[in-house]
């Protein structure tokens, strides 16, 4: 076989190699409820997903210390990462600072966060209660919830952020005009 022939060879190999189609049901197993029901874990606005549980001011400050103040500072300013607390009424200045307190709109994505993703370096290691009390420690940082504070499932949702009104939905992203069917 000559070079030409097997450089052709090789080519149209690749070439039906990449247009075979995949066969998803080859691969894998469905999932089970269980399996499901652990990775289903987000939050609304509405407070649907949060689970039962419940925290206060004073627990957070205790596990906010122990697990946060290293990169977002003691009182959830002045470390290294994300300022947590203050900021409110800068936003409409030229230095605005965004912070939980002066730019979040819910209080139910702070605790959806703090559950998925913090603390760093082992996201998702707080228990449902230790969330509930950094939620509850970082909403009393900025002045939203009293200083001997509680939050859980019921309260959360209904706390009015500052902000709530800061965000004007553009029409173009409506998800009844994205989604609806034509």
């Amino acid at each position: 076989m000559s070079l030409l022939e097997k450089l052709l060879f090789t080519g149209l190999f690749a070439v039906g190699l990449l247009a075979a189609p995949a066969r998803a049901f080859d691969f894998g197993r469905p999932a089970t409820p269980e399996e499901i029901k652990l990775w289903d874990i987000d939050v609304g606005p509405d407070g649907k997903g949060l689970p039962d549980g419940s925290g206060t001011v004073a627990r957070g400050k205790q596990v906010f210390s122990d697990n946060c103040a290293a990169c977002h500072g003691e009182n959830g300013q002045g470390g290294i990462k994300d300022r947590l607390a203050g900021g409110q009424g800068t936003l409409a200045s030229s230095m605005p600072v965004k912070t939980v307190g002066s730019f979040w709109p819910y209080a139910t994505t702070l605790f959806d966060y703090i559950h998925r993703a913090m603390p760093y370096p082992t996201p998702g290691s707080l228990s449902t209660d230790e969330t509930y009390a950094v939620t509850a420690y970082i909403l009393s940082l900025n002045g939203i919830v009293s200083a001997d504070g509680k939050v859980d499932r019921e309260s959360l949702p209904k706390i009015r952020m500052p902000n709530r009104d800061g965000f004007i939905p553009q029409p173009e992203f409506d998800p009844a005009r994205l989604f609806r069917k034509k």
